[in-house]
């Protein structure tokens, strides 16, 4: 597992601060678990950008619930991308769906361009689709770096064959990222059985040896 790199999903300053200590790569800073991560406060982005030296990707979800956005919404998501910029984040996490769940085209296509220099992760919205080898393709043309899925399942173990699928043809053009139910029992063999390179978990024993 030593050359996989580990995301940990970290939803305040203390879970942070242990997944550094606990050795991970890369964090993704999140607020509110309960709601399956929204956007942090930008003192916590700050505060933690400061103390660690580690990548940060930040989280963009102005509220929990689905992935169709108002315009209202999206004008705040676009201000945490700044304000992330401005705070020194690696990277942005976000996902935009039509009213249809269908990806928007051309507001994630806004986003992307309006995070760089940072990388743009497309979350987990990605395992709403039906068709996920078609998405792949709309995810590359808006310009993402990486894809977090679980392949379109309950959990990464269950999507393993669809990881594994997407992974092959996704090729070198993106990133596909396995998250959701990874722990340390599993993370070899779904590394070895999907090819991938990254993985995302909120188990610190990922990374504990």
């Amino acid at each position: 597992m030593k050359d996989l790199i580990f995301e940990i999903a970290c939803f305040d300053y203390g879970s942070a601060a242990k997944a550094v200590n606990a050795g991970a790569h890369r964090i993704e800073l999140c607020s509110s678990r309960a709601e399956g991560g929204v956007t942090p406060s930008i003192s916590m982005i700050q505060k933690v950008r400061k103390d660690f030296n580690i990548k940060l990707h930040v989280i963009i979800r102005p509220r929990g619930g689905n992935f169709f956005y108002s315009n209202e919404e999206i004008e705040i998501m676009k201000n945490d991308i700044i304000a992330c910029k401005n705070a020194g984040a690696d990277g942005v996490v976000f996902g935009i769906l039509t009213e249809n769940n269908e990806i928007n085209t051309n507001l994630n296509k806004e986003l992307v361009s309006l995070a760089k220099p940072m990388s743009s992760t497309f979350h987990r919205a990605f395992d709403s689709f039906a068709n996920p080898y078609e998405n792949l393709e709309k995810v590359i043309a808006c310009g993402f770096g990486r894809i977090l899925t679980s392949g379109c399942k309950e959990s990464a173990a269950a999507g393993i064959n669809t990881i594994a699928n997407l992974v092959k043809q996704a090729g070198n053009r993106i990133i596909i990222m396995p998250g959701g139910g990874i722990r340390r029992e599993n993370v070899l063999n779904i590394a070895v059985k999907t090819g991938v390179k990254e993985i995302h978990s909120s188990s610190l024993s990922v990374v504990i040896d």
